[in-house]
């Protein structure tokens, strides 16, 4: 949507910054005030249009803090099953680039924190301008270079993803951390098609692709109610942050960054920062899945 007057564009830049908070390496303590974590900071790329106030208190990403997490032992193993050939295309959305699905009933997940199935939607990442930032979470103040989301709704309560996103319990969503290290081999099949979704709106074939080769080895986690990352900012999503990170080279994420926000034709804005401030906990409780240990690396 276009702005038409300068009135617009200072009102829309206001609901914006009340709404993103900062668009910087700086990672504020999700324990800070509203009014502590909001920043003067330009328009981001993804909301150009109206973007609802967020006005929760169940708002997403979080600083996971590993000492005031409570192990429950009710939690039940994560059970992950997703069919390879309902892989639709990858696309530029113009805030990240997204693997879509055909959200088929035999593909998805089940467990863990979950009261039935839900379908797979899509994954996306988030990531930074360098690697020293760029996940959306945290663990105890740690940041990653990138965060892989793969999304999920509720096919058992809602009839289809639109009316999950906005209803309660309505989405499911894994979060996977990505660190530096050896190239990962099967994320290595959409960075090399990653050129050809260069600007924004561009898609491609992806061709059978099974999503569960991005999960860690070790399927421990954390979960917690939360939002949306992105306008709605629905708080309708359960999520499972998995505590093992998956290793991916410095040449992989360089590809994200070679992706632009922008459409064929306009001035290039390269890819980067594309997460969102740590928001406050408030009275939410982080459950583990796993007892802690004092000595408990975070991988």
């Amino acid at each position: 949507m276009l702005v038409r007057s300068h009135r617009q564009a200072s009102g829309l830049s206001l609901l914006v910054k009340q709404v993103w908070g900062p668009l910087r390496p700086e990672r504020l303590c999700s324990q800070h005030s509203h009014a502590q974590r909001n920043r003067t900071n330009p328009l981001h790329p993804l909301w150009t249009g109206l973007v609802p106030m967020s006005g929760g208190s169940q708002q997403s990403p979080i600083n996971i803090q590993g000492k005031d997490s409570v192990y429950d032992p009710r939690l039940r193993p994560l059970q992950v099953s997703y069919t390879p050939t309902s892989c639709l295309h990858i696309w530029n959305t113009g805030y990240f680039f997204q693997v879509e699905f055909d959200s088929t009933e035999g593909s998805g997940i089940s467990g863990g924190p979950l009261e039935n199935h839900y379908r797979l939607q899509q994954f996306h990442f988030h990531w930074g301008a360098e690697n020293e930032w760029g996940s959306e979470h945290t663990v105890d103040g740690q940041v990653y270079p990138a965060e892989l989301h793969l999304v999920h709704w509720n096919s058992v309560k809602y009839r289809n993803y639109q009316e999950a996103v906005i209803g309660e319990n309505g989405l499911a969503v894994i979060g996977v951390f990505l660190k530096l290290g050896a190239p990962h081999q099967a994320l290595q099949k959409l960075v090399d098609i990653l050129p050809e979704i260069k600007h924004k709106d561009a898609r491609a074939a992806v061709g059978p692709f099974d999503p569960s080769c991005l999960l860690p080895t070790s399927r421990d986690y954390w979960t917690y109610t939360g939002s949306l990352t992105t306008p709605p900012l629905a708080e309708s999503v359960t999520w499972m942050i998995q505590k093992q990170p998956i290793e991916v080279s410095p040449s992989q994420l360089s590809a994200f960054r070679r992706l632009l926000f922008t459409a064929v034709g306009e001035k290039e804005k390269m890819m980067v920062n594309n997460y969102r401030p740590l928001q406050p906990l408030l009275n939410r409780k982080v459950r583990a899945s796993f007892p802690a240990t004092t000595d408990d690396p975070k991988g």
